[in-house]
C-alpha cells in the first residue's frame, strides 16, 4: 500500500438531489478496503491514477481548509456526510488521526453529522462522538454485507470482520449516536440467501438499530468489470450466472422481486424498517440548539 498526500482547495463537497445530507466531507482518495463492488473506483482518474485501491491519498490540510468552510454562514448546521465515498478510518488513520481533528470542528460548531464506514477503527473516537452527541445529532452506520467470513473475505479482503461492525455498532449506540446497518451490495449468489439475510436483520434488531437500509448489487463501467474479473477469478462457479444476471434485464427484475419479498418478511419478522429518513431526524429537544430537519 502506498500513501501519497494531496494538497486540499476544499473540504466539503455540495450533494444534489439528495434529502439526507448537502454536504460531502472525504479526508481520503482511494481505499484499502478493496471491496470487489466499490463503486468509487473510477474517482482516481481525476488523480490519472489507476490504483484505487493501492494508492491512498491523504488531503493535508483538509483541517484547515475545513474549518474555515465550518465558519462560513452558508454552512452552519448544514449536515454533513463523511467518508461518503472513501472510508474516512483508512489504516493511515491510526497514526494520522485525522478524523480527531475532524471531530472537535463538528463539536466546536455543534454540527450534525453522519459517518459511513467499514472499520471499528471508528471505536478510538467514542469519546468525541459521545461530546458530539449531546450538543447535535449524529448518524453512524457501517456497511455489513454478509456473516459469512470466507465471503467477507473475498468480497471486502481489507474491512473489519462482520460480527466485530455490529459490536462496534452496540457501543457506539451508548454514545447516544444513532445507528444503522447498510446491506449493501446484496451480491447473487454470495450474498442474497434468506439464511444470510436473516441473521444480518436479526443482530441488527439485537443491538437496537433504528434502521436497515437494503441495496441490490448495481454494475457500471469499471466496477462491473472489475467485479466480473474477479468472480471470474476466484469464484468461476458463480460467475455466468452473474453475468447473464445482469445481461438479461427480466431475468434481473424477477431476481430482485424475490430477493424483496425475503426483505419484507425480515422486516416484519424483526420489527424492522429500510425507511431510514423517518428514523433520522437531525433534532434533539431540550438541547438547545436549532431544529434542523434532515429531510427539509
Amino acid at each position: 500500500m502506498k500513501y501519497l498526500s494531496l494538497p486540499c482547495k476544499s473540504a466539503l463537497h455540495s450533494v444534489k438531489n439528495n434529502g439526507a445530507f448537502k454536504w460531502d466531507l472525504n479526508i481520503y482518495r482511494g481505499c484499502a478496503h478493496g471491496c470487489k463492488y466499490c463503486f468509487a473506483m473510477y474517482s482516481h482518474d481525476y488523480l490519472n491514477d489507476g490504483n484505487f485501491f493501492d494508492t491512498v491519498y491523504y488531503k493535508e490540510n483538509v483541517v484547515d481548509v475545513l474549518a474555515k468552510e465550518l465558519a462560513s454562514s452558508r454552512r452552519k448546521k448544514a449536515v454533513i456526510s463523511i467518508g461518503g465515498v472513501t472510508d474516512s478510518y483508512q489504516p493511515i488513520e491510526r497514526t494520522r488521526k485525522t478524523m480527531r481533528d475532524v471531530l472537535n470542528l463538528m463539536i466546536q460548531y455543534k454540527n450534525p453529522i453522519i459517518i459511513s464506514t467499514k472499520s471499528i477503527l471508528i471505536l478510538r473516537d467514542l469519546d468525541l462522538i459521545e461530546k458530539l452527541a449531546k450538543v447535535t445529532s449524529v448518524h453512524i452506520a457501517f456497511t455489513i454485507t454478509t456473516m459469512d467470513e470466507n465471503v467477507r473475505k473475498f468480497l471486502e479482503p481489507g474491512g473489519s470482520p462482520s460480527l466485530y461492525r455490529f459490536k462496534a455498532l452496540s457501543k457506539i449506540k451508548e454514545t447516544g449516536a444513532t445507528i444503522g446497518v447498510h446491506i449493501m451490495p446484496i451480491v447473487p449468489y454470495l450474498t442474497d440467501s434468506y439464511q444470510n439475510l436473516d441473521r444480518l436483520y436479526a443482530l441488527a434488531s439485537k443491538i437496537n438499530a433504528s434502521y436497515v437500509l437494503p441495496c441490490m448489487l448495481y454494475l457500471r463501467g469499471k466496477t462491473k468489470t472489475y467485479f466480473l474479473d474477479s468472480v471470474r477469478r476466484e469464484k468461476p462457479e458463480i460467475y455466468y450466472k452473474i453475468k447473464r444476471l445482469y445481461e438479461n434485464r427480466e431475468m434481473k427484475k424477477e431476481y430482485v422481486k424475490e430477493v424483496y419479498d425475503s426483505i419484507n418478511h425480515l422486516e416484519k419478522k424483526y420489527h424492522m424498517t429500510r425507511n431510514y429518513k423517518k428514523k433520522l431526524d437531525f433534532y434533539k429537544e431540550n438541547t438547545g440548539f436549532q431544529q434542523l430537519s434532515l429531510f427539509g
